[in-house]
């Protein structure tokens, strides 16, 4: 049986063009999550793995929506494997039911994980020569020095409630307590 597995990474995404192209394939079952593939736990991923038999076939329609890292892939692809089914991605025509396709999946996968990398490092570089010019990334700071000092202030001496300090002070709950 050929299943497919889909995944998006945000509720606003569509599954659509995913779940058209497996269908196509000939998926007779299509199981399909939409949470971030950092995430391990995907509870349709998860119930697709314990329902795999003997000679079934997972397919995907890019191996980076089963998993983003290579560790994670080739576990994942392992786990398949060991119930006996085969992994199958349509972008990258890999199967790996063949040799070759197995040798071509690790290729694939292990040169997935170097352009990750090397994008990762290409951001720290960035981040770090922003830095030496004086520019600092990120989000700027909720409160300022004053300001985090008088929500210590109201909470620790006048034992005020943290939801009242959040809403004084427009912030998160989570911001008062880290102040």
């Amino acid at each position: 049986m050929i299943i497919g597995y889909a995944r998006v990474s945000t509720d606003d995404q569509s599954l659509d063009s995913q779940t058209d192209a497996l269908s196509a394939a000939g998926a007779e079952k299509v199981f399909a999550d939409k949470i971030s593939g950092s995430r391990r736990a995907r509870p349709e991923l998860d119930r697709m793995l314990e329902q795999l038999r003997d000679g079934d076939v997972v397919t995907v329609t890019k191996y980076d929506r089963l998993a983003r890292s290579l560790k994670d892939l080739l576990e994942i692809v392992e786990a398949i494997r060991e119930r006996g089914a085969g992994f199958r991605s349509l972008a990258e025509d890999i199967d790996t039911t063949t040799p070759a396709g197995r040798l071509v999946f690790h290729v694939f996968a292990s040169i997935a994980q170097f352009e990750r990398e090397r994008i990762s490092e290409r951001t720290r570089e960035g981040l770090a020569s922003a830095r030496k010019r004086g520019r600092i990334g990120g989000r700027p700071p909720a409160l300022t020095t004053a300001q985090k000092d008088e929500v210590r202030r109201m909470r620790d001496e006048e034992q005020r409630a943290v939801a009242e300090i959040a809403r004084l002070f427009n912030v998160s709950e989570r911001t008062v307590r880290r102040a």
